[in-house]
């Protein structure tokens, strides 16, 4: 399984509630906060909606 490293580089203010609670489920709380989670079609569903907000990096 490939790993990703995401960071949260915008804040969500502003932002939808589907947006927050997507954030919140890859783990991400406060701006610069980051995590590694596995690569499947689930989390890649989860970055595209989000992907505005967070930097992506492979880890």
């Amino acid at each position: 399984m490939e790993k990703i490293k995401v960071t949260l580089v915008k804040s969500t203010i502003g932002c939808s509630q589907k947006q927050k609670d997507t954030i919140k489920a890859l783990g991400l709380k406060k701006i610069g906060s980051s995590n590694v989670i596995t690569s499947n079609a689930c989390s890649e569903g989860m970055l595209k909606v989000v992907s505005h907000l967070v930097m992506i990096e492979q880890a």
